[in-house]
């Protein structure tokens, strides 16, 4: 293990969307020492639902940089110029992107970006007192094998989500029943199925049975959709329900009472969790095409019905999913080759952050507790910061894993950083008030 002498002023951990814009910011700016560090090969988001004809649900300005600084030579206009991509993108007359352009844009950046480390992992992490205080970061370098012990006043971590699986799902074949995080790569196995069931609810699973649809009637399969929500809900997209995704409600959320902001965000569900209006549209559309004639729709969409459980059949022939209908409290079987999952993502919290519960403090239900400038908050006295992009919605709300307002927080935190105004940040940037 071999120890850098150098002193680092920030180090990042994880490089998703809001890390990499981070060091895209950071990248124009000269006096800032800073170095990132992802375990993967290359940016990849979210590769396995990376489905042709998706949308990302913000407009290309939500990029890395364009929201602080729309001349930076990191921006999505500067990518599809360098692209030579300017006069088909002119013609496209849209706002949105498609999601694999957006994926593509970030490599694009990524690989512009000398501080961006990938197929490094960080093991590590703790507070050194010493004449200075300072963090030391370990990370492994997946090629070699060997690893190194880093220094750094500050620290950001922007280490994402994972999919989460229901207890009853787990252990079982992966290339049978698997989460949406992995549609795109088990594709094929599902052409190959007699039956197809997508469980859950939101964009994910919609965009999910939307592609299974399409190739459906040719492949041959049975295709269920099982939600225990009372209805495919839409997203709210009204243009002043988007003023919830501002930072004058990330303002004003944050200085609740943690007991209301718990009680708030729990019922905010459709302005991040329900289905885009243009996917409903799509799915309906084909549902309709596919009831013309003769036909019969071998498509089924149940609502109101929890999965409570799964077993395999004694055959091997698929699995039976054992599910509640709620409303009429009774219960029934459901059988199915190959199941998907759409059951969301939770904060990924790394291993390394346990060598520092200690130094940081953690409210009752075990989150951390988080400064409004996006901080983590600190039982020691000292100047070493840690700043915090992922698991921060019960302090900040809705629009904390929102594309659009990762510029702003970057801006707050570089900032803060700095110990200067290097961004202004807009006093008001919304038409309606949330607060008196």
């Amino acid at each position: 293990m071999k120890q850098q002498d150098r002193m680092h002023d920030l180090i990042g951990v994880g490089v998703g969307p809001f890390n990499l814009s981070l060091a895209a910011l950071l990248d124009e700016i000269d006096d800032v020492d800073s170095v990132f560090f992802e375990q993967k090969e290359q940016f990849d988001w979210h590769p396995g639902m990376l489905i042709e004809g998706t949308k990302l649900q913000v407009p290309f300005l939500a990029d890395l940089v364009t929201m602080a600084d729309p001349t930076n030579k990191h921006s999505f206009l500067n990518y599809i110029s360098k692209n030579d991509r300017m006069y088909q993108f002119y013609f496209l007359q849209r706002l949105d992107i498609p999601r694999r352009e957006y994926n593509d844009y970030c490599q694009w950046v990524s690989r512009r970006l000398s501080s961006c480390k990938f197929g490094h992992e960080v093991t590590s992490i703790r507070h050194v007192k010493e004449h200075e205080d300072y963090f030391e970061v370990t990370v492994k370098d997946l090629k070699t094998n060997q690893s190194n012990v880093y220094k750094t006043k500050h620290i950001v971590m922007g280490t994402g989500s994972v999919p989460v699986m229901p207890k009853s799902f787990k252990g079982l074949p992966e290339e049978d029943v698997f989460h949406t995080a992995d549609y795109v790569p088990n594709q094929d196995r599902c052409r190959s199925a007699q039956s197809v069931t997508v469980v859950g609810s939101g964009q994910s699973a919609a965009e999910t049975f939307r592609e299974l649809l399409k190739e459906q009637r040719e492949c041959g399969f049975r295709l269920d959709w099982i939600t225990r929500s009372a209805s495919f809900e839409s997203m709210e997209e009204s243009k002043l329900s988007l003023e919830h995704f501002s930072p004058d409600y990330v303002k004003y959320f944050y200085q609740l009472p943690q007991k209301d902001k718990d009680e708030i965000f729990a019922n905010q569900g459709l302005y991040y969790k329900g289905i885009s209006n243009h996917t409903i549209e799509d799915i309906y559309n084909l549902l309709y095409e596919y009831s013309i004639g003769e036909d019969q729709l071998n498509v089924g969409m149940q609502v109101l019905s929890e999965v409570r459980g799964i077993e395999e059949k004694d055959d091997g022939s698929g699995y039976v999913l054992d599910c509640y209908h709620w409303q009429k409290k009774e219960t029934f079987k459901h059988h199915s080759e190959v199941v998907i999952t759409a059951t969301g993502y939770k904060p990924h919290v790394p291993d390394f952050v346990h060598y520092l519960s200690d130094f940081l403090e953690w409210d009752e239900k075990g989150r951390y507790k988080v400064e409004a400038d996006y901080r983590l908050k600190k039982t020691e006295e000292t100047d070493n910061e840690i700043y915090v992009h992922s698991g921060i919605s019960h302090t900040h709300g809705v629009g904390s894993t929102n594309l659009g307002l990762a510029v702003h927080r970057n801006k707050v935190i570089i900032n803060h950083l700095l110990g200067r105004e290097e961004y202004k940040l807009p006093d008001r940037s919304i038409f309606q008030s949330f607060d008196i």
